[in-house]
């Protein structure tokens, strides 16, 4: 059964990320993401189904439209791998049953986002907000003795960073403020950990990035980007990487 269900959860994550490739593109430019349906974004041609496979035909494709050539962003197998892999990796974590659907949605919310704070500088509204309702749903029924700490968490998370955006405005964004009241939806206390993961990450990137000259002190980096790793790194490893921290306070 755990064998099967991670293969599963991996061909599903293949398949959702896939949709995530549509969100990604079509979200920010305030497009419908049911209609109409994929299609080439220079030449307009409708994409077949044969050449809709996740991975596969990208490959087959060798990375081209096939009607006019031109080559397809690496953004869609990399959304569509990396889906498929944390999915696997949540069904072999979680097994099976409710906490495993949470997992899921909230994995599905980071990458639409890491990969759209990435690309568009934007987290919109309208992945962040029905994401973090979804996760105090879910939280609430896979938690039901604790389900006040989610909710206390998100304000919490959200409130401190709204804090941080207000004391230096331009250098944090609301949709910032909003990704980390939908981590407390999801995440409860860890989220706290998975933002300061995300800024320990994005600390390191960006005095790697001015060390080599590719940045400068005024450089914005995405940091939804890095609050979604952080994320990801709290829903697998957020019991064991806290342990750590207080081990290390002695």
């Amino acid at each position: 059964m755990g064998v099967a269900l991670v293969v599963f959860a991996a061909a599903l994550g293949l398949a959702v990320g896939s949709f995530l490739n549509v969100v990604i593109h079509r979200v920010p430019r305030r497009e419908s993401v049911v209609w109409p349906g994929s299609r080439c974004p220079r030449c307009g041609a409708p994409i077949r189904a044969r050449d809709n496979v996740p991975l596969l035909s990208y490959l087959l494709l060798r990375g081209r439209c096939r009607r006019c050539r031109s080559p397809i962003p690496a953004r869609y197998p990399l959304v569509e791998g990396l889906t498929g892999a944390l999915f696997a990796a949540a069904a072999w974590e979680f097994g099976p049953g409710l906490r495993l659907l949470w997992a899921l949605a909230l994995l599905a919310a980071l990458v639409a986002l890491a990969a759209t704070d990435l690309e568009h500088r934007l987290l919109p509204n309208a992945v962040v907000l029905p994401a973090a309702a979804a996760g105090l749903i879910l939280s609430a029924a896979a938690d039901p003795a604790r389900w006040w700490a989610y909710p206390l968490s998100a304000l919490g998370v959200a409130g401190g960073l709204l804090a941080l955006a207000l004391a230096r405005p331009g250098g944090m964004g609301m949709g910032d403020v909003k990704m980390g009241g939908m981590l407390g939806a999801f995440l409860g206390p860890y989220a706290f950990l998975a933002v300061f993961l995300g800024a320990l990450g994005g600390a390191l990137v960006g005095g790697g990035l001015m060390a080599l000259g590719r940045a400068g002190r005024e450089s914005r980096l995405p940091f939804g980007t890095f609050m979604a790793l952080g994320g990801a790194a709290a829903l697998f490893f957020g019991p064991e990487l806290w342990g750590l921290y207080l081990g290390l306070l002695g």
